[in-house]
């Protein structure tokens, strides 16, 4: 059974930083892909960063381009999202997500299993 679980959420104020975690368990992590998503009230669900297996392959959102960091650690089964420069707009729900054959994508559709989800707040 794939299992996602996000921790590192929190309030912070503008132009700080926090780290996520997602800590997979269930896959075989190393040869997985995996992203983070976020969802805000009221708005749908939108790609932040993925990763590919080896770690060595990012992508990101042009809104968070230059700001985060999407790391993996394959020993741990952890995938990371540094953020700084924190504004209110990152506000959300973050989602950590896999596609267990390795493939990155931008929709929701590509990733076939998701955590729970961690809040993040952006205070001005």
């Amino acid at each position: 059974q794939v299992q996602l679980a996000e921790s590192g959420g929190g309030l912070v104020q503008a132009g700080g930083s926090l780290r996520l975690s997602c800590a997979a368990s269930g896959l075989t992590f190393s040869t997985a892909a995996m992203g983070w998503f976020r969802q805000a009230p009221g708005k749908e669900r939108e790609f932040v960063s993925s990763i590919k297996w080896t770690g060595r392959s990012t992508y990101y959102a042009d809104s968070v381009k230059g700001r985060f960091t999407i790391s993996r650690d394959n020993a741990k089964n952890t995938v990371y999202l540094q953020m700084n420069s924190l504004q209110p707009e990152d506000t959300a729900v973050y989602f950590c997500a896999t596609n267990r054959l390795g493939r990155v994508g931008v929709s929701s559709k590509d990733y076939d299993y998701w955590g729970q989800g961690t809040q993040v707040t952006v205070s001005s």
